[in-house]
């Protein structure tokens, strides 16, 4: 590799600088910040002497050997470090480099990153003349996702992460940045405040919330799928009626519970693709499961659910799926939730016109059947109109 000369860029009321001896105090203090912990590969614990190698070592041999292009995110006027932000690796064989960050806890909400990000990708663009920026996240950070919508980079799929952070996920969120993509200083570019990435980015971004509905004189909380619902799961989904009106595995054991939770209830939260809850009773009891889905519209959701045996007929289910629809309203901005059922599921078409779904008719070879086959589905939905009435 060929050792590169470091750089001072200063650019929308930022100084990016060389890393120095004297960040260690506040790199380190930076570094105990959860988030940056939960989501970039930093030792854990962080400890003085972590900080003190960054500053005095890697940063400064990434430069001397060309691999990497790493900066301290300073304000212009006063110093005071805010981040971090810079190539963490550089292919001259495909004129490609890759882009990292993180923010000070006592910078953030302040559009730091995403100005210090078109910085560097400006730079590396016009002075190293590379052909392509590349951003990877751990799926699930979605505030780091947000930024890099904010500074250009289209976001186009998933990929295995080589280098996980130690207790995430595998999966990663990739995208990239071409030159002449980067908004100019001062621009609101993609994603801005108003829009949809930004309003879900808020909620996903946070733990999923604990929601409240009320049956008759029941107090029911919906909250998220936890590992002492297995149990209940498995019984419900080897009553004859779930076996009949559904595809879930069957014989269905506790790996296939386990699963569930794993590969859809928690990475549908991560992927900000949707919402997996248990509804319990008021003594934490599992009585159901309700979820709602968004998407291939990012506008439009679709709700399931199933009662466990014990539990019908006792209204929980449309006070349940009430109060989720409402929350994908008025949270996640839907316009419109659908439910599909076979034709023919009368109980689970009796709970979404309870809930206030209209129906609208039969979807000939809407679903997949059981053997594998497709068959015709009952639809009825609910939009944000159906809601203000």
């Amino acid at each position: 590799m060929t050792r590169m000369e470091p750089v001072e860029i200063i650019e929308d009321g930022l100084l990016l600088r060389p890393w120095q001896a004297t960040d260690a105090d506040a790199v380190h203090r930076a570094c105990q910040d959860p988030d940056i912990q939960r989501w970039t590969t930093v030792p854990r614990p962080y400890l003085p002497e972590h900080a003190h190698g960054f500053v005095t070592d890697r940063a400064p041999t990434a430069w001397a050997e060309g691999s990497g292009a790493p900066l301290a995110v300073c304000d212009a006027g006063t110093g005071e470090l805010l981040g971090s932000c810079g190539l963490v690796s550089i292919h001259r064989d495909l004129d490609s480099a890759e882009i990292g960050y993180w923010t000070a806890p006592w910078a953030r909400g302040r559009g730091v990153t995403v100005r210090a990000t078109r910085a560097v990708a400006r730079w590396a663009f016009d002075a190293l003349k590379l052909r392509r920026l590349v951003w990877q996240a751990e799926v699930g950070n979605h505030y780091s996702r947000l930024v890099a919508l904010r500074a250009g980079f289209r976001v186009s799929g998933e990929l295995r992460l080589a280098h996980p952070a130690e207790g995430g996920r595998t999966a990663g969120w990739i995208g990239s940045l071409l030159p002449g993509e980067v908004p100019a200083p001062g621009e609101p570019g993609p994603a801005g405040p108003d829009t949809l990435d930004a309003r879900r980015a808020a909620v996903f971004g946070r733990p999923q919330p604990v929601l409240f509905a009320t049956a008759g004189d029941t107090e029911l909380r919906l909250r998220p799928m936890e590992e002492r619902d297995l149990d209940a799961i498995v019984e419900s989904c080897r009553d004859p009626d779930t076996v009949r009106w559904t595809t879930v595995p069957h014989p269905y054991e506790r790996e296939h519970a386990e699963g569930f939770l794993r590969d859809f209830a928690e990475a549908a939260w991560a992927r900000g693709t949707g919402a997996y809850y248990t509804v319990a009773d008021p003594d934490d009891r599992y009585v159901a499961s309700v979820d709602l889905r968004i998407g291939p519209d990012p506008l439009g959701g679709n709700v399931g659910f199933m009662t466990a045996p014990h539990a019908r007929g006792r209204g929980y289910m449309p006070a349940a799926v009430g109060a989720l629809a409402a929350w994908g309203f008025t949270t996640l901005g839907l316009a419109r939730i659908e439910w599909l059922a076979l034709v023919g599921n009368t109980a689970s078409r009796r709970v979404a016109e309870k809930a206030g779904f209209s129906f609208e008719g039969t979807a000939r070879a809407r679903l997949t059947a059981r053997d594998g086959g497709r068959a015709d589905a009952w639809v009825a939905a609910l939009v944000a109109e159906d809601l203000a009435r």
